[in-house]
């Protein structure tokens, strides 16, 4: 298959918020439903709170000069943010006190800082039907030059063992496993049962 017809680009399109929260909760919605679901209410807490600039987005079809269909999006955390954002007190809005609280105690298991010089990502999410098109390498290799461009040493991405899909296309594109953890207690609560980090080491121009 062919990636000639997709643009990947910087940022979200205008608009585009409720089809990154589709693509994000299609990828991700296993391991972010107890925290974030039921699925209506958290692709809508995704699409409220998400960081324009921390996303790759990949377009498709857009000869016509429409700008295309989102078909894919890459987000990563760089100097404090990434692409989905929403505080605990957004969380405690959106879902209750009592109900949000149990949340936000989940979605901190979730959260992965950046050490010094680097760039982390928070993950790649491709429609299912454009998948097998590269789509994901050209996100990651935009990815990569977001990195180099911001003087980062290396690309961090977490990736959990019940995905190895995701993990055979990063170390297709040069990532490799540097710690594997075994957390059986998460799968019960988060919905997997371990998580490799992988790194990239990359060269600042």
């Amino acid at each position: 298959m062919t990636t000639e017809s997709v643009d990947v680009r910087r940022g979200l399109p205008e608009g585009a918020a409720a089809r990154v929260a589709e693509l994000y909760w299609e990828a991700f919605g296993g391991k972010l439903g107890r925290a974030l679901g039921p699925p209506e209410a958290g692709r809508r807490f995704i699409a409220g709170h998400l960081h324009a600039d921390r996303a790759v987005t990949a377009l498709s079809g857009g000869g016509d000069g429409s700008g295309g269909r989102v078909v894919g999006v890459a987000g990563y955390q760089l100097a404090g943010r990434g692409l989905v954002g929403g505080d605990a007190a957004a969380v405690l809005a959106t879902y209750g006190r009592v109900r949000g609280l149990y949340r936000v105690f989940l979605l901190a298991l979730l959260e992965r800082t950046p050490a010094r010089g680097e760039l982390v990502m928070d993950g790649i999410a491709v429609d299912p039907a454009e998948r097998s098109r590269g789509i994901g390498g050209l996100l990651l290799r935009e990815i990569e030059a977001i990195a180099v461009e911001q003087r980062c040493r290396r690309i961090r991405l977490d990736v959990v063992a019940e995905n190895p899909r995701a993990r055979e296309l990063y170390e297709r594109h040069g990532f490799r496993a540097v710690q594997v953890r075994r957390t059986p207690w998460l799968r019960d609560v988060l919905g997997f049962g371990g998580v490799t980090t992988m790194h990239k080491e990359v060269a600042a121009r």
